[in-house]
């Protein structure tokens, strides 16, 4: 039972330095404190894990193959993810 709990490590970890490179290279003039734009980004990456899984899921119903409903569900989540930060947390948009 192990996975779960490294899964969810690795979810924080890999989000946590995906937000501190984001807030230093990708938006660096928002004006949102740390700890905030922190939250939000940790909420947004929340709905694209559930985005993430529901599109997957549903492209397998839908007959695609695994691994390229896996890459089309990405790049649209990725798309939304990236919307929902330069508009809601970082306001860059």
């Amino acid at each position: 039972m192990a996975k779960v709990p490294a899964a969810a490590i690795s979810f924080l970890v890999s989000n946590s330095l995906h937000y501190v490179f984001g807030r230093t290279w990708i938006y660096r003039g928002t004006e949102r404190r740390i700890v905030r734009g922190y939250l939000y980004f940790l909420m947004n990456a929340g709905v694209g894990l559930v985005a993430t899984i529901a599109l997957f899921a549903l492209f397998v119903d839908l007959g695609l193959q695994y691994l390229l409903a896996r890459i089309v569900a990405s790049i649209f989540v990725g798309l939304l993810l990236f919307v929902l930060n330069a508009v809601l947390n970082f306001r860059a948009l």
